[in-house]
């Protein structure tokens, strides 16, 4: 048993049953501040990390906003930039905009310092603990791409009963128990994400600017349980070895929506969500492919294709993966999302 697992069980043994929000909380946290879970020698797969192409996507949305908002200094704010990848590749497309470099500074929110060592090899920006950190001065551009996945929800099972962690009656680990809790109707309520989507909502109402989520999850709210949790790229039991695994649950776009428009009082535009795949291919993901391939050998003209079609095809991560954007009053509608 590791030293999380201790922790955890004398909490338990001296407040009774965690609430599952707070394991998931305590788990992330410990596992994120010590290692690099990305990559095929990690935990799972991130879409940056599976091709360039997806980074240089964001950084076309990003450009071609910046530009039809009229070229203002602007904050570009990523939220959790796992290696800083995405951010690394999107910036080739925004350096071809003449005046891009020169007007945008580039904000990271991180709490984990072995990422944050990974992320300053690739970028030059300023770290935040938290978006509330970030400077409240002039628009910004927020891109969160599975972020909301790793917030700790609570989940409710009707009746006046909601799910919580204790020790498991042998005394050998953990396991799921119900205790009596708020009478709401059965489904997971993501609190931590509410609060940042509404403080994004109230950021970009009062600056201007607009903000891109992606993730997987799911457009209408339904009542499920969604937790998982993964370790070397196979699913695990999310109450064995605490902090050992990446716990995610999928994410409720409709909640974000509700909870951006009521931090914003209101005039925020919420466009989407639509499939990754759909919203990729609007912004020319084809072409970019066909591109690299024209210059490719006959092995890596292969991998673009297989990771274009990972992507994109809804077999794989194209419809399970979703794409929402908010955006200021004074702004264009965000690229990607008309008919």
């Amino acid at each position: 048993m590791n030293g999380l697992a201790e922790a955890l069980r004398e909490r338990i043994a001296a407040d009774g049953p965690l609430r599952l929000d707070a394991w998931i909380s305590a788990c992330n946290r410990h596992y994120y501040a010590a290692r690099d879970p990305f990559g095929t020698a990690g935990d799972f797969v991130t879409a940056p990390e599976i091709s360039q192409m997806f980074g240089e996507i964001i950084g076309a949305f990003m450009g071609d906003l910046w530009v039809r908002a009229g070229s203002p200094p602007v904050k570009i704010v990523e939220l959790g930039p796992g290696r800083g990848t995405l951010m690394a590749d999107s910036r080739r497309t925004t350096a071809r905009l003449g005046g891009f470099a020169e007007a945008a500074s580039f904000h990271l929110v991180e709490t984990s310092p072995v990422l944050r060592a990974a992320q300053a090899q690739r970028l030059e920006a300023t770290w935040h603990d938290s978006f509330d950190a970030i400077p409240a001065d002039g628009p910004m551009i927020v891109i969160a791409n599975e972020f909301f996945d790793a917030l700790p929800v609570r989940q409710f099972a009707g009746s006046g009963l909601e799910r919580a962690v204790g020790v498991r009656a042998d005394g050998q680990g953990f396991a799921p128990v119900l205790v009596p809790g708020p009478d709401r109707r059965p489904g997971e309520v993501c609190e931590a994400a509410h609060a940042i989507a509404a403080s994004i909502g109230a950021r970009l109402a009062q600056q201007g600017g607009a903000a891109l989520f992606i993730d997987y999850g799911y457009a209408e709210t339904v009542a499920l349980d969604s937790l998982q949790a993964l370790r070397h790229h196979a699913a695990s039991d999310p109450f064995a070895d605490p902090g050992d695994s990446d716990l995610t649950t999928h994410v409720d776009f409709s909640a974000l929506a509700a909870a951006a428009g009521l931090g914003a009082a209101g005039g925020i535009r919420v466009s989407g969500p639509v499939a990754q795949g759909v919203w990729l291919g609007r912004l020319g993901i084809e072409a970019r492919a066909a591109a690299l391939k024209a210059r490719a050998t006959t092995a890596q003209a292969a991998a673009i294709e297989a990771a274009l079609v990972r992507l994109t095809a809804p077999a794989a991560m194209g419809s399970l993966f979703k794409v929402m954007a908010l955006s200021s009053p004074g702004w264009p509608v965000p690229a990607g999302f008309g008919a």
